[in-house]
């Protein structure tokens, strides 16, 4: 389910980010503190922070900006869990799960971490824009 379909009595919070790797710090602490306020257990606060940090650090990384030159970051709580999207300006690359990332490789491994801590996850791309969403137990 998108942030724009959602019941009225949830509260969605979504940030505009700058383009640049300090925007992660930013965004994870903006989740610790609306987690924290919505009771959250500390384990699904911290492992919606690693979702978030992965999701956002390989949208900096691999695609482009927004049209503005930012990056866009929304989440919500609601009885499936803890939703989170992050949207970028849709790179070239597409992301993917991970089965075997190579021992001696540098990267790879973020998406498969997303895999394990999250009930799903998925990629929605539309008018130059790509979200990639996940939904975190609680």
């Amino acid at each position: 389910m998108s942030s724009a379909t959602l019941p009225a009595d949830v509260s969605v919070v979504d940030v505009v980010l700058p383009h640049e790797v300090s925007a992660v710090a930013d965004a994870r602490r903006r989740l610790a503190g609306y987690l924290k306020r919505h009771r959250v257990a500390e384990h699904a606060c911290d492992d919606a922070q690693l979702v978030l940090s992965e999701l956002l650090s390989n949208a900096i990384r691999y695609a482009p900006p927004l049209p503005g030159g930012e990056v866009r970051a929304a989440w919500w709580v609601d009885k499936a869990g803890i939703h989170v999207e992050v949207v970028d300006g849709c790179g070239d690359t597409e992301p993917q799960r991970i089965t075997d990332a190579h021992p001696e490789s540098i990267g790879g491994r973020g998406l498969a971490i997303v895999d394990m801590l999250t009930a799903e996850w998925g990629v929605r791309t539309a008018h130059g824009r790509r979200t990639v969403y996940a939904l975190v137990p609680r």
